[in-house]
Protein backbone atom coordinates (compact mmCIF):
# COMPACT_ATOMS: atom_id res chain seq x y z
CA UNK A 1 0.00 0.00 0.00
CA UNK A 2 2.84 2.16 1.14
CA UNK A 3 4.87 1.73 -2.30
CA UNK A 4 1.34 2.38 -3.92
CA UNK A 5 1.06 5.79 -2.81
CA UNK A 6 4.05 7.01 -3.28
CA UNK A 7 4.03 5.45 -7.22
CA UNK A 8 1.12 7.71 -6.93
CA UNK A 9 2.22 10.97 -5.47
CA UNK A 10 5.59 10.56 -7.82
CA UNK A 11 3.58 10.46 -10.54
CA UNK A 12 1.47 13.63 -9.74
CA UNK A 13 4.33 15.28 -8.72
CA UNK A 14 6.40 14.91 -11.97
CA UNK A 15 3.01 16.03 -14.03
CA UNK A 16 3.01 18.86 -11.96
CA UNK A 17 6.37 19.49 -12.97
CA UNK A 18 6.28 19.18 -16.33
CA UNK A 19 3.47 21.66 -16.82
CA UNK A 20 5.98 24.51 -14.83
CA UNK A 21 8.63 23.72 -17.76
CA UNK A 22 8.94 26.35 -20.24
CA UNK A 23 8.24 24.64 -23.73
CA UNK A 24 11.28 23.62 -25.71
CA UNK A 25 12.92 25.33 -28.33
CA UNK A 26 11.71 21.98 -30.28
CA UNK A 27 7.68 23.22 -29.44
CA UNK A 28 8.37 26.93 -30.46
CA UNK A 29 9.92 25.32 -34.13
CA UNK A 30 6.41 23.42 -34.34
CA UNK A 31 4.51 26.04 -33.72
CA UNK A 32 6.06 28.08 -36.14
CA UNK A 33 5.83 25.62 -38.16
CA UNK A 34 2.17 25.11 -37.47
CA UNK A 35 1.72 28.59 -38.15
CA UNK A 36 3.41 28.86 -41.58
CA UNK A 37 1.26 25.58 -42.51
CA UNK A 38 -2.08 27.26 -41.61
CA UNK A 39 -0.73 30.51 -44.02
CA UNK A 40 -0.30 28.53 -46.77
CA UNK A 41 -3.38 26.93 -46.59
CA UNK A 42 -5.42 30.45 -45.96
CA UNK A 43 -3.73 31.22 -49.48
CA UNK A 44 -4.39 27.98 -51.48
CA UNK A 45 -7.91 28.25 -50.02
CA UNK A 46 -8.21 32.07 -51.56
CA UNK A 47 -6.44 30.93 -54.33
CA UNK A 48 -9.58 27.71 -55.06
CA UNK A 49 -12.12 30.45 -54.34
CA UNK A 50 -10.57 32.65 -57.03
CA UNK A 51 -10.11 29.61 -59.52
CA UNK A 52 -14.27 28.61 -58.94
CA UNK A 53 -15.04 31.72 -59.88
CA UNK A 54 -13.17 32.27 -63.02
CA UNK A 55 -14.48 28.83 -63.95
CA UNK A 56 -18.10 30.42 -63.60
CA UNK A 57 -17.07 33.08 -66.42
CA UNK A 58 -18.35 32.87 -70.49
CA UNK A 59 -16.16 30.29 -72.64
CA UNK A 60 -15.59 32.98 -74.89
CA UNK A 61 -13.59 34.81 -72.20
CA UNK A 62 -10.02 33.64 -71.96
CA UNK A 63 -7.48 34.14 -68.97
CA UNK A 64 -4.19 34.11 -67.51
CA UNK A 65 -3.17 33.45 -63.93
CA UNK A 66 0.15 34.92 -62.19
CA UNK A 67 1.27 36.89 -64.99
CA UNK A 68 5.38 38.15 -64.92
CA UNK A 69 5.92 40.69 -67.72
CA UNK A 70 8.34 43.22 -67.78
CA UNK A 71 7.79 46.77 -66.77
CA UNK A 72 10.67 49.21 -67.05
CA UNK A 73 9.02 51.68 -64.84
CA UNK A 74 8.62 48.87 -61.93
CA UNK A 75 11.52 49.29 -59.38
CA UNK A 76 12.42 45.47 -59.97
CA UNK A 77 12.05 45.59 -63.48
CA UNK A 78 8.73 43.24 -63.96
CA UNK A 79 5.20 43.08 -62.75
CA UNK A 80 3.25 40.59 -61.20
CA UNK A 81 -0.40 40.19 -62.14
CA UNK A 82 -2.86 37.83 -60.19
CA UNK A 83 -5.20 37.50 -62.91
CA UNK A 84 -6.12 39.02 -66.27
CA UNK A 85 -9.52 38.24 -67.62
CA UNK A 86 -10.04 39.23 -71.54
CA UNK A 87 -13.43 39.79 -72.75
CA UNK A 88 -15.06 41.23 -75.94
CA UNK A 89 -15.44 44.72 -74.03
CA UNK A 90 -12.52 45.00 -71.96
CA UNK A 91 -9.50 43.62 -69.96
CA UNK A 92 -9.95 43.32 -66.22
CA UNK A 93 -6.80 43.05 -64.71
CA UNK A 94 -7.11 41.75 -61.09
CA UNK A 95 -5.33 42.46 -57.99
CA UNK A 96 -6.20 39.78 -54.93
CA UNK A 97 -5.75 41.03 -51.07
CA UNK A 98 -6.38 38.37 -48.16
CA UNK A 99 -5.79 40.98 -44.96
CA UNK A 100 -8.62 40.61 -42.44
CA UNK A 101 -10.64 43.54 -41.47
CA UNK A 102 -11.59 46.83 -42.04
CA UNK A 103 -10.10 48.29 -45.25
CA UNK A 104 -10.25 51.89 -45.26
CA UNK A 105 -9.16 53.93 -47.93
CA UNK A 106 -10.09 57.09 -50.64
CA UNK A 107 -9.44 56.23 -54.30
CA UNK A 108 -6.47 59.37 -54.41
CA UNK A 109 -5.36 58.38 -51.17
CA UNK A 110 -1.80 56.68 -51.50
CA UNK A 111 -2.01 54.75 -48.10
CA UNK A 112 -4.94 52.99 -47.16
CA UNK A 113 -5.19 51.08 -43.35
CA UNK A 114 -6.63 48.21 -42.02
CA UNK A 115 -8.27 48.14 -38.75
CA UNK A 116 -6.56 51.75 -38.33
CA UNK A 117 -3.61 50.03 -37.19
CA UNK A 118 -1.57 48.78 -40.27
CA UNK A 119 -1.02 50.60 -43.46
CA UNK A 120 -1.11 49.22 -46.78
CA UNK A 121 -0.56 50.88 -49.59
CA UNK A 122 -3.62 51.63 -52.34
CA UNK A 123 -4.44 48.62 -54.06
CA UNK A 124 -5.26 50.62 -57.10
CA UNK A 125 -2.04 52.91 -57.32
CA UNK A 126 -0.32 49.60 -57.46
CA UNK A 127 -2.85 48.09 -59.78
CA UNK A 128 -2.52 50.54 -62.35
CA UNK A 129 1.06 49.74 -62.54
CA UNK A 130 0.05 46.67 -63.66
CA UNK A 131 -2.21 48.36 -66.27
CA UNK A 132 0.46 49.91 -67.28
CA UNK A 133 2.71 47.28 -68.08
CA UNK A 134 -0.68 45.14 -69.59
CA UNK A 135 -0.58 48.03 -72.19
CA UNK A 136 3.04 48.34 -73.01
CA UNK A 137 3.33 44.18 -74.29
CA UNK A 138 0.06 44.09 -76.16
CA UNK A 139 0.43 45.45 -79.89
CA UNK A 140 -3.06 45.58 -81.10
CA UNK A 141 -4.20 48.50 -83.16
CA UNK A 142 -7.38 48.96 -81.13
CA UNK A 143 -8.24 50.86 -78.40
CA UNK A 144 -7.25 48.60 -75.14
CA UNK A 145 -10.33 48.96 -72.63
CA UNK A 146 -8.88 48.11 -69.10
CA UNK A 147 -10.36 47.80 -65.99
CA UNK A 148 -9.29 47.57 -62.64
CA UNK A 149 -10.59 45.38 -60.28
CA UNK A 150 -9.40 44.70 -56.71
CA UNK A 151 -10.78 41.89 -54.86
CA UNK A 152 -10.49 41.06 -51.06
CA UNK A 153 -11.69 37.84 -48.81
CA UNK A 154 -15.14 38.09 -47.00
CA UNK A 155 -12.86 38.49 -43.22
CA UNK A 156 -12.69 42.01 -44.70
CA UNK A 157 -15.70 44.95 -44.29
CA UNK A 158 -15.40 47.94 -46.79
CA UNK A 159 -15.09 51.62 -45.80
CA UNK A 160 -13.97 53.36 -49.10
CA UNK A 161 -15.29 55.06 -51.62
CA UNK A 162 -18.47 54.35 -52.60
CA UNK A 163 -17.55 55.18 -56.42
CA UNK A 164 -15.12 52.10 -56.03
CA UNK A 165 -18.27 49.42 -55.46
CA UNK A 166 -20.53 51.82 -58.50
CA UNK A 167 -20.71 49.26 -61.46
CA UNK A 168 -20.26 51.92 -63.98
CA UNK A 169 -16.86 52.69 -62.93
CA UNK A 170 -13.57 51.41 -64.32
CA UNK A 171 -11.76 50.74 -60.75
CA UNK A 172 -13.76 48.26 -58.69
CA UNK A 173 -13.47 46.82 -54.99
CA UNK A 174 -15.05 43.38 -54.63
CA UNK A 175 -15.58 40.13 -52.58
CA UNK A 176 -13.95 37.16 -53.85
CA UNK A 177 -16.99 35.26 -53.84
CA UNK A 178 -18.52 38.01 -56.13
CA UNK A 179 -15.77 38.03 -58.63
CA UNK A 180 -17.75 36.62 -61.20
CA UNK A 181 -21.11 39.00 -60.47
CA UNK A 182 -19.30 41.75 -60.78
CA UNK A 183 -17.56 41.19 -64.18
CA UNK A 184 -20.80 39.99 -65.38
CA UNK A 185 -22.59 43.28 -64.81
CA UNK A 186 -19.62 45.65 -65.97
CA UNK A 187 -19.84 43.60 -69.30
CA UNK A 188 -23.37 43.86 -69.12
CA UNK A 189 -22.54 47.79 -68.79
CA UNK A 190 -20.04 47.96 -71.75
CA UNK A 191 -22.59 46.59 -74.18
CA UNK A 192 -24.63 49.55 -73.42
CA UNK A 193 -21.95 51.64 -74.07
CA UNK A 194 -20.72 49.87 -77.05
CA UNK A 195 -22.84 49.00 -80.06
CA UNK A 196 -19.98 45.91 -81.09
CA UNK A 197 -17.88 44.09 -79.19
CA UNK A 198 -14.29 45.42 -78.93
CA UNK A 199 -12.28 42.20 -79.85
CA UNK A 200 -13.69 39.32 -81.69
CA UNK A 201 -12.80 35.53 -80.63
CA UNK A 202 -9.48 36.40 -82.96
CA UNK A 203 -8.62 39.24 -81.02
CA UNK A 204 -8.76 37.61 -77.62
CA UNK A 205 -7.01 34.61 -78.91
CA UNK A 206 -3.87 36.95 -79.77
CA UNK A 207 -4.07 39.03 -76.73
CA UNK A 208 -4.00 35.75 -74.69
CA UNK A 209 -1.15 34.29 -76.46
CA UNK A 210 0.98 37.84 -76.30
CA UNK A 211 0.43 37.80 -72.88
CA UNK A 212 1.03 34.11 -72.67
CA UNK A 213 4.26 34.93 -74.30
CA UNK A 214 5.32 37.54 -72.12
CA UNK A 215 5.05 35.97 -68.93
CA UNK A 216 8.33 35.36 -66.95
CA UNK A 217 8.33 31.83 -65.77
CA UNK A 218 11.88 31.59 -65.02
CA UNK A 219 11.71 30.57 -61.11
CA UNK A 220 15.57 32.75 -60.70
CA UNK A 221 13.91 35.60 -62.37
CA UNK A 222 10.21 35.33 -59.95
CA UNK A 223 12.65 34.63 -57.01
CA UNK A 224 14.42 37.65 -57.53
CA UNK A 225 11.07 39.88 -58.52
CA UNK A 226 9.91 38.87 -54.99
CA UNK A 227 12.86 39.93 -53.17
CA UNK A 228 13.35 42.95 -54.63
CA UNK A 229 9.96 43.74 -53.99
CA UNK A 230 9.82 42.86 -49.78
CA UNK A 231 13.17 44.92 -49.53
CA UNK A 232 11.47 47.86 -51.25
CA UNK A 233 8.64 47.68 -49.20
CA UNK A 234 11.04 47.67 -46.27
CA UNK A 235 13.29 50.86 -46.72
CA UNK A 236 9.65 52.27 -47.93
CA UNK A 237 8.47 51.84 -44.71
CA UNK A 238 11.77 52.63 -42.63
CA UNK A 239 11.97 56.05 -44.77
CA UNK A 240 7.53 56.56 -44.33
CA UNK A 241 8.98 56.00 -40.21
CA UNK A 242 11.89 58.65 -40.39
CA UNK A 243 9.79 61.39 -42.60
CA UNK A 244 8.51 64.16 -40.08
CA UNK A 245 4.81 63.84 -39.04
CA UNK A 246 2.14 66.64 -39.76
CA UNK A 247 -0.94 67.68 -38.47
CA UNK A 248 -4.27 66.71 -40.41
CA UNK A 249 -5.74 69.99 -40.72
CA UNK A 250 -3.11 72.94 -40.49
CA UNK A 251 -0.23 70.76 -41.45
CA UNK A 252 2.16 71.53 -39.10
CA UNK A 253 4.81 69.70 -38.32
CA UNK A 254 4.22 67.24 -34.45
CA UNK A 255 6.48 65.81 -32.47
CA UNK A 256 7.19 61.94 -32.46
CA UNK A 257 5.67 61.74 -29.22
CA UNK A 258 2.19 63.65 -30.62
CA UNK A 259 2.07 61.57 -33.25
CA UNK A 260 2.79 58.20 -31.43
CA UNK A 261 -0.10 59.21 -28.62
CA UNK A 262 -2.64 60.22 -31.73
CA UNK A 263 -1.78 56.49 -33.35
CA UNK A 264 -2.27 54.66 -29.91
CA UNK A 265 -5.60 56.18 -30.18
CA UNK A 266 -7.40 54.81 -33.54
CA UNK A 267 -11.24 55.45 -32.00
CA UNK A 268 -10.75 58.47 -31.43
CA UNK A 269 -7.90 59.74 -34.18
CA UNK A 270 -8.91 57.28 -36.91
CA UNK A 271 -4.97 56.87 -38.15
CA UNK A 272 -4.46 60.00 -38.40
CA UNK A 273 -2.09 62.77 -36.39
CA UNK A 274 -3.73 66.37 -35.63
CA UNK A 275 -1.65 68.78 -33.89
CA UNK A 276 -2.13 70.05 -29.81
CA UNK A 277 -4.64 72.59 -30.63
CA UNK A 278 -6.91 70.41 -33.56
CA UNK A 279 -6.87 67.13 -30.87
CA UNK A 280 -9.40 69.20 -28.91
CA UNK A 281 -11.93 69.97 -31.73
CA UNK A 282 -11.31 66.46 -33.38
CA UNK A 283 -15.16 65.60 -33.59
CA UNK A 284 -15.50 68.99 -35.76
CA UNK A 285 -13.09 68.25 -38.04
CA UNK A 286 -14.54 64.91 -38.46
CA UNK A 287 -17.68 66.18 -39.26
Amino acid sequence: MLSFLKKLFGDKEKEKQSKNQPPSKGNNQKSTKTSNQKSVRKGELGEFKINIQLDQLPKEYKYLSDVMIENPKSRTGYSQIDHVIITPYALVVIETKNYVGVIKGKKQEKKWNVNNRFQMMNPFLQNYGHLEAVKSTLDLNKDKKLISMVSFTRRCTFKVDLELRDIKSDQLIVYDTELSEFIHRKMNVEKLYNEAPLYNQEDIQIIYNQLKQANIEDPLLRKKHIELMKNGKESTAAQDSKEQATCYVCQKSISEKVKAYCLANPKKFEGKTYCYEHQKNVEKVKS
